[in-house]
């Protein structure tokens, strides 16, 4: 090869700078998922400053300005309600923003209970092989036979509903697909030469696993947790609505639509801005993890 070749490709490697580095490169292409980034930055925001940027109590109740429009000024306390009220006179905006607590936490702690169980399933499962495999693989498409949906109802009305009751049937319902998927690299990857080569120096299978294969199998299960946040977030809400989820006073997005369907055909404004806040979450979740996915897949960097 000749020598200017080799020092324009030592150049191109010294340029291509950390994997950090590379992955922000990649990410910072996809503009949606930037944007998206950011509207999720903003959401999380407004959730940690709630009691800051709320502008009223989201419970507290004002009969004579029950169901009021967007922009209506009240003649309590002189302050307009800028995105209406509700049947029994609380204020929207200031639900929707005390409500982003407990849906993104819900999202969030739920998904994180699904991959802790999914990655310990899918690492057994595909660095063993064998019988541990077929069996906890048999008992992972079992699981994934039910309608998942219809399972979190079923268990959600056997249970107290609570919030920390909504999180574990999430999460514990959500496993099956983060271990396939776990599965699925480990059995790539332990056959991988760096592998071999730990496991003839001595390396225990502890020190394999999570020094070795689980970071290189990081990528994917980013990305599948990203969008099952989302999902998590869809199935609150869901549960919400059909009254099994967060119980009233307490204000989240899924069960202010579900107070808000029987007035919504006449006062729209008591379920299009929680829908709405519901859509824009669930969609830059998705968005943000399309972009991971572009960034973190080799085969898609060119």
């Amino acid at each position: 090869m000749p020598q200017s070749s080799q020092v324009i490709q030592f150049n191109q490697a010294a340029q291509s700078g950390t994997p950090r580095r590379v992955f922000w490169r990649q990410f910072k292409k996809n503009r949606l998922a930037v944007l998206a980034a950011l509207v999720m930055l903003l959401f999380y925001a407004v959730a940690i400053l709630a009691p800051y940027l709320a502008p009223r109590d989201p419970n507290a109740q004002i009969l004579s300005d029950r169901l009021k429009p967007p922009g209506y000024v009240s003649q309590v306390d002189g302050q307009p309600y800028l995105l209406g009220t509700d049947n029994l006179g609380r204020d929207i905006l200031s639900r929707i923003i005390h409500g982003s607590r407990i849906s993104l936490s819900i999202g969030f702690v739920a998904m994180g209970i699904g991959l802790t169980a999914g990655i310990l399933v899918g690492v057994i499962s595909g660095y063993y092989g064998g019988t541990v495999d077929n069996l906890l693989m048999r008992f992972t498409d079992m699981v994934f036979s039910f309608p998942a949906l219809m399972l979190i109802i079923t268990v959600a009305a056997l249970l107290k509903p609570s919030i920390f009751n909504i999180m574990a049937v999430i999460g514990l319902t959500g496993w099956p697909r983060i271990a396939r998927l776990v599965r699925g690299e480990f059995l790539t990857l332990r056959t991988r030469d760096y592998v071999e080569a730990a496991r003839a120096l001595g390396a225990s299978d502890a020190r394999i696993i999570f020094r070795h294969i689980l970071p290189n199998a990081m990528a994917p299960i980013v990305v599948a947790a990203t969008l099952g946040v989302a999902g998590s977030i869809l199935v609150e809400a869901a549960l919400s609505f059909l009254g099994l989820g967060v119980q009233p006073p307490m204000a989240s997005w899924g069960n202010m639509l579900f107070e808000a369907q029987d007035y919504f055909r006449f006062n729209w404004w008591t379920a299009l801005f929680p829908g709405l806040t519901i859509f824009v979450t669930v969609l830059s979740i998705n968005l943000v993890g399309d972009g991971l996915r572009d960034a973190l897949d080799p085969r898609l960097k060119q």
